[in-house]
């Protein structure tokens, strides 16, 4: 579904202190931005920011960088994240909110960079043969996630689109990525831990089972 151009969403954007409106100055730099030595974990794709307001505001002993690439979808995840924050009262200091076309993502993060954890949650399938390299799971664009990874550090996987995980599964041996734990319906799977996201909650009361894997990268 298309979402209307709200005007106003990058001005009230730009005046949250947790919005990065150049995200590539940072590059090589992240840990000096967060100012600290916690572990960053990064979301691709945070759409309206129920999964990044939970997992931010419930665990102040990591850092986390949050993407998307429409205002009109990152004010709403800035909102929502703000409203967990002040529920929990707590100051918002371990997330950073930007727009960033993930597939040129070495744009913003690079040598000096380390991710301990990427988030991948119900992506574009993108079903055609011609546009399945724009996939964030292609590995095309794995190994640029390579470049940033922290030796041990892990891949989270969702989907509800059968084929994309099958391939994906492909991609990932492709790219030498250690299956942790993988199941076919997650919330019947035993898995502790998993935070629904708005897409997954449409998905499972459509009766569509949602596939998740964790994968480790090691140098």
């Amino acid at each position: 579904m298309r979402m209307r151009k709200k005007p106003w969403a990058r001005p009230e954007l730009e005046a949250c202190k947790f919005f990065i409106q150049n995200p590539s100055e940072y590059k090589g730099r992240w840990k000096e931005f967060f100012g600290n030595d916690k572990p960053i974990y990064m979301e691709l794709g945070c759409g309206k920011g129920t999964f990044m307001a939970v997992h931010g505001s419930e665990n102040p002993d990591k850092n986390y960088i949050t993407i998307d690439i429409k205002d009109e979808v990152l004010v709403l995840a800035k909102r929502n994240i703000e409203a967990a924050y002040e529920k929990k009262g707590q100051e918002i200091d371990n997330v950073a909110l930007m727009s960033q076309e993930i597939a040129i993502i070495d744009n913003m993060l690079g040598d000096g960079d380390e991710i301990s954890r990427i988030y991948i949650n119900f992506c574009n399938p993108w079903p055609k043969d011609r546009h399945k390299k724009r996939r964030l799971t292609h590995p095309r664009q794995i190994e640029k996630y390579k470049k940033f990874l922290k030796d041990g550090s892990e891949i989270w996987f969702k989907t509800d689109d059968d084929e994309l995980f099958d391939e994906s599964l492909e991609y990932f041996k492709e790219c030498n990525l250690e299956t942790k734990f993988i199941t076919r319906d997650l919330h019947n799977s035993g898995f502790g831990g998993n935070v629904v996201t708005e897409h997954e909650r449409m998905f499972t009361e459509q009766g569509i089972k949602t596939k998740f894997i964790i994968l480790q990268y090691n140098k």
